[in-house]
Formats: C-alpha cells, sequence, structure tokens
C-alpha cells in the first residue's frame, strides 16, 4: 500500500485552503457527503465566507487533481481547555475511506494546532457514529464528555 503522499506512481497529495470558485465546488459535493442538509453551493460559499469571519478554515487534500478529503477547522479558546484547535467537519471520499487519509487530515490540523500554540485537539461526533469514534479512538482522541444540543 503506498504511503501517505504517495500513490503507486509516486505521486504526491496536495494540502490547500479552499479558496477558488472550483474549489469550493468540489467541495461542495464531498461535504454533502457528511453533511447532506446542505442545500446548494451558492449557500455553502456564503457559509464558509461567514464563518472564516469567524476563524474557520477549510482545507482539503488532493489527490491527481482530484478533491479526497476535508477537514474544517478553527482555533478556539475556552476556560476548560484554554487555546485549542476544534474540527467542526473531517470526511474522505468513500472511495479513499481506510486508506489513512483521515489520519493524515488530523495530523495535518494538529500541525497547524502546534503553530497556533494551541494545546488540545477538540471534536464532536454523533453518538450513532461508531465506526468515527473507533476511528477518533485508534488516532489517540479520548471521549471527555457528552455535547448538549437544543434547537432554538
Amino acid at each position: 500500500m503506498p504511503m501517505f503522499g504517495e500513490t503507486a506512481h509516486m505521486q504526491r497529495w496536495a494540502f490547500k485552503l479552499l479558496q477558488s470558485e472550483a474549489e469550493i465546488t468540489a467541495g461542495f459535493e464531498l461535504m454533502r457527503k457528511l453533511r447532506p442538509h446542505l442545500a446548494d453551493v451558492t449557500s455553502f460559499s456564503q457559509q464558509l465566507h461567514r464563518q472564516s469571519h469567524q476563524g474557520y478554515r477549510l482545507s482539503g487534500v488532493w489527490q491527481d487533481h482530484q478533491l479526497a478529503g476535508l477537514i474544517g477547522f478553527r482555533k478556539s479558546e475556552n476556560l476548560l481547555y484554554g487555546s485549542y484547535i476544534y474540527v467542526d467537519d473531517l470526511v474522505v471520499d468513500s472511495a479513499l475511506q481506510g486508506s489513512g487519509l483521515g489520519a493524515k487530515l488530523l495530523d495535518y490540523v494538529r500541525e497547524e494546532g502546534k503553530q497556533l500554540s494551541c494545546t488540545y485537539l477538540v471534536l464532536d461526533t454523533g453518538l450513532e457514529k461508531s465506526l468515527a469514534q473507533r476511528f477518533y479512538f485508534r488516532e489517540g482522541l479520548l471521549a471527555k464528555g457528552m455535547h448538549f444540543v437544543q434547537q432554538l
């Protein structure tokens, strides 16, 4: 199996923030696998723009000019963790799940967090997402609490 950053033909993975219209459109198609409630690419682009003012960044990883995975994250701070990096979104193309790409996306954000002087990586996942939970445990993340939500 190829190492991260390589394929059978030694082609590299490329990480970058989604910025262009074409990148955002590609990101929308992949993000809908994780967030099927997203209505259309225009609304998605507008929401990305609003969230970027709150520190949100959406990075993608490309293989052979094809978007293979996304990770959305932001730096935040609270009394519990101090300065931390929060992962809002993590999705890998279904054809590449199990390839180690999800772990590399987390590694990418861990490095971003270290560069931003964060002391923790924090994320939430649904209670019904047992495969995601197993993945996060394998990646060294620990379940530290429950996330409560109320619709207003």
